[in-house]
């Protein structure tokens, strides 16, 4: 027979007021209207139960409010949840995982033990842990209730964190770190916890341009990879109360199209609404972030030192987790199963492309505080909801002096990847996920010579067609499609390519039946202009694999590869490993038969150990051993003429990093020209 939930919220509110006819019970009542619902939109069963708290004095404050935790567990002794959520004036709190489960442990115990002891039962509405030391200290079916419910190992919890021997009288304390939430205005569509865990150490303390601030905290690591936390207040989590109310309020008026709409629109939606007191710009920046921004994710991406950010499905049970420095790690974020719906219909928008269970897989490109984020997405039936990963690629048009500069290689390097582009050169830049290709690919395509035209072929926006323009280069971008039904595939962009006149050739990442394609431009040079593509590989050996065995290139094609450059990631750090050659067995500087190998020109190992600017040379180049320079050579030219440019080149390179000059527009086109002649 169940109980009659009516009735038990009644005496629960009883109960913690002092009784029914204290004196200030219906000042202290709790007025809380309870309901239980299954968010839509999500691949499995999940009851939630929402709590809406406008009218009642103690907000719905689970750990404050004693009233409002003592009906929240009535209706858990009535019904099961997975997790509880309270709206309360604009604001939105989330108990999940421990909060939830401590309640529900409670609401089952209330449910059973009211049979044997109704003033214990009672007591668990307002004190569960409390009920539960009573419990287990007892002989008899209340124990075997607490421990079956799992209201015991709640009180377990308290003890371990007071440590043993403390005293276990229970207070309010206590339901502050027993009962943490997630806490978010509801415009905002994503919940943080506010306070760090129990004994966290700050270790640093940052403000962002969007007036969020990050905390990083170092804590005791259990159940986690890590033991430093990613805390992030942003503007709109630290609101007031009449401010968050205000916020709400303009978020209807919107909705509603009370104000016109465009980009003016949340400002004049604050506007509408807002008191004498309301800090209005604030606002006005807050719901045009949550509105026609990313929400969260531009605080995230804010942070320089952010470079990915991960929301596994389902979103709403999992922290969202940033790279920081190179370092993977959790945050106080989550998103909400309603904000992570209204992104995947933003990307969706933005990209043009499907999203939905008969397309379940995206990959876009949006734009970010700091530059361009890529956005890779996933949802039913390929996933438990919707998840996402993001990518910060930033605006900088990164150049060859530029990476010279940053450690990524050595000038050494740098000056014969950038002859090797001007004159005409195949290659593939290879690395594993996030080891910097589209950098350097992006970097290199400033070596072509001014005049070249190039086609950049992708299916992500990812190269710096957008700045290249800008500086007066021809470039026409082919924007292609995946899958069985593309309209315009990679394989028809890169034919199509070679139909579109003269110029060098880039395809963004080489990973399907496009590879052949590339390799036919390949073969015939593209009309003698350079020709790039990035690839996954870890090692020039990993390359030839994966174009030979899993894109089923024949290895005589993939002789049409002059160099292969393989990137790394080391922790934050991006830097060429190794830059090698393709050549035959026996090959010296020519093409010719035998077995296809390769030969290592400049790799990381081959410095002094104190080097930290990249790689160094191996003796191939300066020996005159390598077929790659000899075919970098000019009809009047010989090896050594050609050392003597690559050495000039270094040297300008080398200045150009020393100096500060890494622009494009510090890159003048009759220099290295110049240079060239000398």
């Amino acid at each position: 027979m169940s109980l009659d939930f009516a009735a038990l919220a009644a005496a629960a509110s009883a109960v913690v007021s002092g009784g029914p006819d204290a004196g200030n019970g219906d000042a202290d009542a709790c007025r809380c209207r309870h309901s239980f619902e299954t968010p839509v939109g999500r691949g499995t069963d999940r009851t939630e139960l929402v709590v809406d708290a406008d009218d009642c004095p103690g907000e719905g404050d689970l750990a404050r409010a004693p009233a409002c935790r003592a009906a929240a567990v009535a209706a858990l002794a009535d019904r099961d949840a997975d997790a509880i959520r309270v709206r309360a004036g604009g604001l939105q709190r989330a108990y999940d995982d421990g909060a939830a489960g401590l309640l529900l442990a409670a609401g089952r115990f209330v449910e059973r033990a009211r049979f044997h002891d109704e003033s214990l039962a009672d007591r668990a509405l307002r004190d569960p842990v409390g009920a539960a030391h009573r419990a287990t200290g007892r002989a008899g079916p209340v124990a075997r209730i607490a421990a079956e419910t799992g209201l015991a190992a709640g009180a377990e919890r308290v003890d371990r964190r007071r440590g043993d021997g403390e005293d276990r009288t229970e207070g309010e304390d206590d339901y502050a770190d027993l009962l943490r939430c997630s806490v978010g205005p509801s415009v905002a569509r994503s919940r943080v916890v506010r306070r760090p865990p129990p004994g966290a150490t700050l270790l640093d303390r940052r403000e962002l341009d969007t007036g969020a601030t990050v905390r990083l905290y170092r804590t005791d690591g259990r159940g986690t990879d890590t033991d430093r936390l990613y805390h992030l207040t942003p503007v709109s989590h630290g609101l007031g109360a009449a401010a968050t109310a205000t916020l709400a309020a303009a978020r209807d008026c919107l909705a509603r199209g009370v104000v016109g709409g465009g980009e003016r629109a949340p400002g004049r939606a604050v506007r509408h609404v807002a008191g004498d007191g309301d800090p209005v710009e604030t606002l006005s920046d807050v719901l045009d972030r949550h509105t026609r921004g990313n929400g969260v994710l531009d605080d995230l991406f804010a942070d320089p030192r952010v470079t990915d950010v991960v929301a596994s499905a389902p979103v709403e049970s999992n922290p969202v987790r940033v790279t920081l420095d190179g370092e993977r790690l959790p945050t106080n974020v989550r998103l909400t199963a309603d904000g992570a719906a209204a992104l995947a219909s933003r990307f969706r928008r933005a990209s043009g492309r499907g999203f939905s269970r008969a397309s379940p897989a995206l990959d876009a490109t949006v734009r970010g505080p700091n530059g361009r984020v890529r956005v890779a997405g996933v949802t039913a039936p390929a996933s438990d909801g919707v998840g996402f990963a993001f990518r910060a690629h930033g605006d900088r048009a990164w150049t060859l002096p530029g990476l010279v500069a940053a450690g990524t290689l050595s000038a050494e390097t740098a000056a014969l990847l950038s002859l090797a582009t001007e004159r005409g050169a195949t290659g593939l830049v290879a690395g594993t996920r996030g080891a910097g290709k589209t950098t350097l690919l992006s970097a290199l395509l400033w070596e072509l010579p001014a005049s070249t035209r190039l086609v950049a072929v992708e299916d992500t926006p990812e190269l710096p067609v957008d700045a290249l323009r800008e500086g007066g280069r021809d470039v026409q971008a082919l924007r292609t499609e995946l899958g069985d039904d593309a309209a315009f595939s990679p394989t028809d962009a890169v034919r199509t390519a070679l139909r579109l006149g003269d110029g060098a050739l880039v395809v963004g990442e080489v990973r399907g039946e496009e590879a052949a394609a590339l390799y036919e431009a390949m073969r015939v040079g593209a009309h003698g202009h350079a020709v790039f593509g990035t690839i996954h590989g870890d090692s020039p050996a990993a390359v030839r694999e994966r174009v030979v065995s899993d894109l089923s290139v024949p290895e005589s094609s993939f002789a049409a590869t002059d160099l292969v450059v393989v990137c790394a990631r080391d922790g934050p750090e991006r830097r060429v490993d190794a830059v090698a050659e393709v050549r035959r067995d026996g090959e010296g500087g020519a093409r010719g038969g035998g077995a296809l190998g390769f030969e290592t020109l400049y790799d990381r190992s081959a410095g002094d150990g104190d080097d930290d600017r990249g790689t160094a040379g191996t003796g191939v180049v300066a020996r005159g051993d390598s077929a790659l320079v000899a075919s970098l050579a000019r009809h009047d030219e010989s090896y050594a003429d050609v050392l003597a440019v690559l050495r000039r080149r270094e040297e300008r390179l080398a200045r150009l990093a020393a100096t500060d000059r890494t622009r494009p527009e510090d890159l003048p086109s009759d220099e290295r020209d110049s240079e060239a002649t000398r």
